[in-house]
């Protein structure tokens, strides 16, 4: 079969449309986040229930990329993708318009819902269309377009509110990810290997179960729900922290804080290739002990130690969810969108999950409840990651024509 291949054109369109579509789904999924405390202030709600922005957006994602995932393997990859974000951008710009806290949220979780195509897909699709060699670089640059996006979503939701308002910010978001939905569907090439399937959703239902068979698959997805909780815990309160005594920075400051996702740009790339040359295992493991160290960090209450920490925690962050989603591709052996719409499942799950959790820690002990929490979850999952490993070299044992050293 021939596939894509690294140097080519085709592959730099590829990882092009890609980056753009990351880059509009994040911006929109956490635009709000910044806006916590703002919306926490203006509705009277506490930071817990104005992190259901975040949440309620993140549990509809999840469990829309189920169906998404499932409707990609009949009607194509690249038509769910580009009508995901189109219909995305569309709803953010008239979320800009909700006038209180009820209709926000009703408008996030409808978000959530539009925003599952690309995510749930866009893994399966490179993973059907990237030389295997190569795959491990173009994820992480997809992923690269997913920390900048959510980057640039939540630098430009701070600066509009500050200077204008969250309304303002949800409608500069919206025009920015409609303008990137554009490039994607422009740049993005057909699907050459894909196979449509007949839409019977018993099959469909059997197909998607039938990957909790895979024991690898399991441990991946648990690896997927303790990134995405410790994650999300960090960057929902750390805007808290950081506009009260004795830092209290301007919500354009605080936004500009999220420029450390520049590491996450960074390491989901460059570990990826790593991984691809010294082992997934390995590299997974590391990742997350620098999450661990960065995590530990932000407990000092030097302002610039503090975002060093942040820096840190993302590095290590992106880098392993980059590892662990081009590992699902490698671990699933069928209906491969099915495998990535799960993990994705289980991350999100764990963002909703994790950021509600650790608001009441947040409001019951403070700064040290929320890291205490991250540290537990990071330790959680390097014995998961260990396990993983185990089984792995294992099967790779017992059948050498699934020689899965050759991804470890």
């Amino acid at each position: 079969m021939n596939y894509i291949q690294r140097r080519t054109n085709t592959f730099k369109k590829v990882n092009l449309a890609l980056f753009a579509g990351g880059f509009s789904t994040f911006a929109i999924l956490w635009g709000t986040q910044p806006l916590l405390p703002e919306i926490s202030r203006e509705f009277q709600v506490s930071p817990a229930a104005s992190s259901l922005t975040v949440s309620s957006t993140t549990i509809a994602l999840a469990i829309s990329m189920l169906i998404a995932g499932s409707l990609s393997e009949v009607f194509g990859r690249k038509p769910v993708m580009t009508l995901s974000l189109a219909l995305s951008s569309i709803l953010s710009i008239l979320t800009s318009f909700t006038p209180n806290f009820h209709l926000l949220l009703t408008g996030r979780i409808l978000e959530g819902i539009a925003l599952a195509g690309l995510p749930a897909v866009a893994m399966a699709y490179l993973g059907e269309e990237i030389e295997p060699q190569s795959l491990g670089m173009a994820m992480g640059l997809y992923i690269s377009g997913n920390s900048i996006g959510g980057m640039s979503g939540r630098i430009i939701s701070g600066v509009l509110t500050d200077y204008m308002n969250w309304h303002a910010a949800l409608m500069g978001i919206g025009l920015i990810s409609l303008l990137s939905s554009f490039i994607f569907w422009l740049l993005l090439p057909p699907s050459s290997h894909f196979e449509s399937q007949k839409f019977e959703m018993k099959q469909l239902v059997s197909s998607l179960f039938s990957q909790f068979k895979e024991p690898g698959l399991i441990y991946l997805l648990i690896i997927g729900f303790l990134l995405s909780s410790s994650f999300v815990s960090l960057y929902n309160y750390i805007g808290f922290q950081l506009i009260e005594p004795p830092y209290n920075l301007s919500q354009t400051l605080v936004g500009f804080i999220f420029i450390v996702y520049m590491v996450g740009t960074f390491s989901s790339t460059w570990m990826g290739m790593l991984a691809d040359k010294h082992g997934k295992r390995k590299i997974l493991q590391f990742s997350l002990f620098i999450l661990l160290i960065g995590g530990c960090i932000t407990l000092d209450t030097n302002i610039w130690l503090k975002i060093l920490g942040i820096a840190i925690f993302t590095y290590g962050f992106f880098a392993g969810h980059s590892i662990a989603s081009s590992w699902v591709g490698k671990v699933a052996t069928h209906d491969k969108a099915q495998a990535a719409s799960l993990y994705l499942f289980f991350y999100y799950a764990g963002s909703s999950v994790g950021g509600t959790v650790s608001g009441t820690l947040y409001s019951n002990f403070g700064w040290s409840g929320v890291v205490s929490m991250i540290a537990i979850l990071t330790i959680i999952s390097i014995a998961v990651s260990i396990r993983l490993a185990m089984i792995a070299m294992s099967r790779s044992k017992l059948s050498p024509l699934n020689n899965i050293k050759k991804t470890l």
